[in-house]
């Protein structure tokens, strides 16, 4: 069967028309930018996501030249939320991005609760989650209408429909991880339990019909974008994990069907219904990836993106970085924390700058893998990668270097709408087996680990204490 999948991500749109061999046929994309404002604020026009969606879609399925598809499935940002008319679907607010800040201080005045709402939800007490951005919208903005996260706003246009998918309603603050059910308590301590919320449908619902991209086609399939990865990656096994380097990283690892409550300063979340079981995932995230590469081109360090490992001197000449450009999440939770560049001196160079950048966004990954690896029965033997970023060698070596892993690069560009796409072929097929949904692959290409482990431990340390110093401005001796 031949699907439709959309990928509506922070920086831009994808679609893809993927075959029953799960061979992409064609592909369509359109860029959409985040405005970051002051205070920390990231917004971005609802109306440009969803023409970026109804474009790309209609772009992709011309150039197929498919006269008729099984399904469209979407998978969306996951975290970005807005208040919208249900009567209209017209938006009543900007979509304020998982990256925003501005609620932390609506968190810090519910902070007592921050441990009741980890065993609770599995997540942590932090404005990255839909929750806080939707009461802080419902306190500045609007108190019209209703306020979601962007995807039900999305397939609502494309169908009518009213619905959240599993995965993406366990990333809100706002469900019992167990039951992955919205909860009351958890609605009445955002002061959003008057709020008509979606109804959360599994990952292989069928939730309408859409004849916004040609023909009539069945809409289902509906994925959050990090655990629509996850599935593309095959980590349908407890014990396997992927990263996605996008706008910032985001790594997961499958632990089966039982939830846990990480002590590592992870999070857990259904990493997916299907076939009526519920599979959880724990995860860690650093809100800084793609846009700090991004932000060092702006600087004029790069000339742009993918000059990364052109400019990139063999070392960092002792500089150090730590990529809290947006405060630090995972494992720390430090919001306030800022960015850090030391050990620069006058024969510092821009090269041992974009190095430092380099060496940092993986250190930072070698963190995440650490406490993935607290929570796991055992520890992760590889890690699969994906994103745009998996295109620096030199990014990739570093991160086999300070992990002690073997880097796994996904063949494909298209990671979160292949996993997408293995959504509608299940929701399409209720014959079909989610092992039988997703197509085999290999890596494009394997990085091994080159420092020795006394060098990688040695500089994790270094990289640590200038951690610490972010976190602590003056009390590092």
């Amino acid at each position: 069967m031949t699907v439709l999948a959309i990928d509506q991500g922070t920086s831009g749109t994808k679609a893809v028309v993927v075959d029953d061999e799960g061979q992409v046929l064609a592909i369509a994309e359109k860029s959409v930018r985040p405005r970051y404002l002051s205070g920390g604020g990231v917004e971005q026009d609802p109306m440009e996501l969803l023409n970026s969606v109804l474009e790309t879609g209609r772009r992709a399925v011309a150039a197929a030249g498919q006269p008729s598809m099984a399904a469209v499935s979407i998978a969306n940002q996951g975290e970005t939320v807005l208040v919208w008319d249900p009567q209209t679907g017209q938006p009543l607010s900007e979509a304020v991005v998982w990256q925003d800040r501005r609620a932390e201080a609506l968190c810090r005045r519910k902070s007592e609760a921050k441990t009741w709402v980890a065993k609770r939800t599995g997540l942590v007490l932090d404005s990255y989650f839909s929750a806080p951005k939707m009461a802080w919208l419902r306190e500045n903005t609007s108190r019209l209408g209703v306020v979601t996260t962007t995807d039900a706003w999305l397939v609502h246009h494309l169908t009518g429909a009213y619905v959240t998918d599993s995965a993406t309603a366990s990333r809100s603050l706002l469900t019992d991880l167990d039951t992955t059910a919205w909860d009351n308590e958890l609605l009445d301590l955002f002061d959003l339990a008057a709020e008509l919320m979606p109804t959360i449908v599994p990952n292989d619902a069928v939730v309408g019909n859409t004849d916004a991209f040609g023909a009539p086609i069945a809409v289902g399939g509906l994925i959050v974008d990090q655990q629509a990865a996850l599935l593309a990656q095959r980590c349908i096994t407890p014990g396997t994990g992927k990263c996605t380097f996008g706008t910032g990283a985001f790594l997961l690892a499958n632990i089966g069907t039982t939830a846990v409550r990480p002590s590592t300063g992870l999070t857990c979340s259904a990493a997916w219904n299907l076939r009526d079981a519920t599979s959880y995932c724990v995860d860690g995230q650093a809100y800084t990836a793609g846009s700090a590469v991004r932000w060092i081109a702006d600087l004029g360090l790069i000339d742009s993106p993918d000059q990364l490992d052109c400019v990139a001197a063999s070392d960092a000449a002792g500089a150090l970085f730590v990529p809290a450009l947006a405060g630090l999440a995972a494992p720390w939770w430090r919001p306030e924390a800022g960015a850090s560049l030391t050990g620069v001196t006058l024969s510092t160079t821009r090269a041992h700058v974009v190095t430092a950048v380099i060496e940092g966004l993986a250190a930072q990954t070698a963190e995440l893998v650490d406490a993935v690896n607290g929570d796991l029965a055992a520890p992760l033997t590889a890690l699969r990668v994906d994103g745009g970023l998996t295109q620096s060698a030199r990014l990739m070596q570093a991160t086999a270097d300070l992990t002690r892993l073997p880097i796994e690069v996904y063949p494909s560009p298209h990671a979160t709408a292949l996993g997408a796409a293995a959504c509608a072929r299940l929701a399409s097929d209720p014959t079909l087996s989610v092992d039988d949904a997703i197509p085999a692959w290999t890596p494009s290409m394997t990085y091994e680990p080159r420092w020795s482990a006394g060098r990688a431990a040695d500089y994790r340390h270094r990289w640590q204490a200038a951690v610490t110093a972010s976190l602590s401005p003056g009390e590092l001796q």
